[in-house]
């Protein structure tokens, strides 16, 4: 008989304690900090870890789609009118990014490696062949016109062969040597005053199956948050482009990997050799990428707004004090003096001046913002999609008729839509990971659930252990006086 009350208070007993460790595991986070610490370790470039192997050579297809902007009123242009384009695209290459020489350094600590990238061409998710006519503004000559418009000489020298040959403010050539690179005439004639300079020209010319020079990475291997994080580029810690030390810092990844733990108010830091400056990213909303959840981090208007709206930025206006306004920025001091301006796509987030400068602009967020979705457990990269666009800043130089009565404008070239989405192996890995995840921080709960249950069964118990003392009396045999 007295089995049976020691049971139940055994359950009492055993419910009260899982209730306490339950609560206790939950408010001291024991067992996602046991995952995150698990995590931190296993998340390190090392040879033989799955983050290196993706880091290495990237399992997720990479496409490259550019968007040319085809010029449809050249002659009106001349004469002062607003420019017309049609977005004609997209061609599409099929994006191949290994690093290599990869070299480990300071006790693992450190990786040095390059990044070439190469690209073909995949004619089924394109508008069409690479033979595509697009008219545009010529670059090649636009620059000149800019090098030499204070030297009176050499500027009529370069006018005058420019008439001669049918040179002029647009030109037309395919999406192929756009891109890849073509002989150009100007450049031609001038090599024979300047040797070095090369003749060809193409918006990515030599940046096929080429890299952009040598980075050195952080392994994180000391701390989690430097994970993938570049130290060095071409040798330097540091740019020396800008006009301030702060807008000449190299900060953050090179946009491909991230760190673990990621919070959603956490500051994601990146680098563009393309955009030869670094940029920054920050939450925006909670998304899901096949059945992983995932966070979108997007970079602020801050980022490319104009000194008077973020004066951290005024380092970025050159020559010092030259701003052109939000939405842009002048590359000219990074691309071989070239009048390069970039910009998102449709001059989006940028001044409505640049937009209606250009009939045919039509910024879209959806289509024209950068975003970036990523798992926060890993740092693992679900879905991106890096946009930018190239112009040329345009103007009438007076010394050179060939630019007429043209409107000072930023005229829109090309935009690139830099994609990826985590591919079917990968995602199903990532699944099986987020799935552990959530038993794991459910433990505590799952505690706690068995706590309540035994409680209950305890009270159920205890309640039919008392018997009422109306039922007692009614048990009592009676007794006649």
């Amino acid at each position: 008989m007295l089995l049976k009350p020691c049971f139940i208070y055994i359950i009492g007993a055993s419910s009260l304690l899982m209730l306490i460790v339950g609560i206790s595991l939950v408010l001291s986070n024991a067992f996602p900090n046991f995952l995150q610490t698990k995590v931190k370790t296993e998340v390190v470039l090392r040879n033989g870890t799955d983050a290196f192997e993706v880091w290495v050579d990237p399992p997720a297809p990479i496409y490259m789609q550019f968007y040319f902007f085809n010029l449809t009123n050249p002659a009106e242009v001349m004469i002062g009118e607003r420019p017309a384009v049609m977005e004609i695209g997209p061609y599409t290459y099929r994006e191949y990014r290994p690093m290599e020489e990869v070299v480990f350094q300071e006790n693992g600590t450190r990786v040095a490696s390059i990044n070439p990238k190469t690209y073909i061409f995949v004619r089924n998710m394109s508008r069409g062949p690479e033979s595509d006519l697009i008219r545009t503004v010529n670059i090649p000559a636009m620059t000149v016109m800019e090098r030499f418009k204070d030297n009176a000489v050499v500027a009529n020298l370069i006018s005058a062969y420019m008439r001669s040959s049918g040179i002029g403010l647009f030109t037309t050539h395919t999406v192929g040597e756009l891109l890849w690179g073509y002989e150009d005439g100007l450049l031609k004639a001038l090599k024979t005053f300047d040797p070095n300079l090369d003749d060809f020209f193409g918006l990515f010319y030599k940046s096929n199956a080429s890299s952009d020079g040598e980075y050195m990475f952080f392994t994180g291997q000391q701390n989690y948050k430097d994970f993938a994080r570049v130290d060095t580029w071409k040798g330097k810690s540091s740019l020396d482009w800008w006009t301030s030390e702060e807008c000449n810092m190299i900060n953050g990844t090179n946009g491909a990997s991230f760190h673990p733990i990621i919070s959603k108010n956490e500051v994601l830091y990146m680098f563009s050799s393309d955009l030869c400056r670094s940029l920054y990213a920050v939450y925006t909303n909670d998304v899901t990428v096949k059945n992983i959840p995932g966070y979108r981090f997007v970079p602020p208007s801050d980022v490319f707004a104009n000194m008077t709206v973020n004066p951290a930025n005024a380092g970025f206006c050159v020559p010092s004090g030259n701003c052109l306004g939000s939405g842009l920025l002048n590359v000219s001091i990074c691309k071989q003096g070239a009048p390069i301006i970039m910009s998102s796509p449709h001059f989006y987030q940028a001044d409505k001046k640049f937009v209606q400068d250009v009939f045919g602009m039509r910024p879209n967020k959806d289509k024209h913002q950068t975003a970036i979705d990523i798992n926060p457990l890993t740092g693992i990269i679900l879905q991106a999609a890096k946009r930018t666009q190239i112009n040329v800043y345009v103007e009438k130089i007076s010394r050179f008729s060939e630019t007429g009565n043209v409107r000072t404008v930023v005229f829109p070239v090309v935009y690139l839509n830099e994609s990826v989405l985590i591919d079917d192996a990968s995602a199903k890995k990532l699944q099986s990971v987020n799935i552990q995840k959530n038993v794991v921080e459910n433990i505590p709960f799952f505690v706690i659930a068995l706590g309540i249950i035994l409680g209950g069964i305890f009270m159920l118990l205890m309640c039919r252990q008392k018997v009422p003392e109306s039922t007692e009396a009614e048990r009592q045999p009676l007794i006649s006086s």
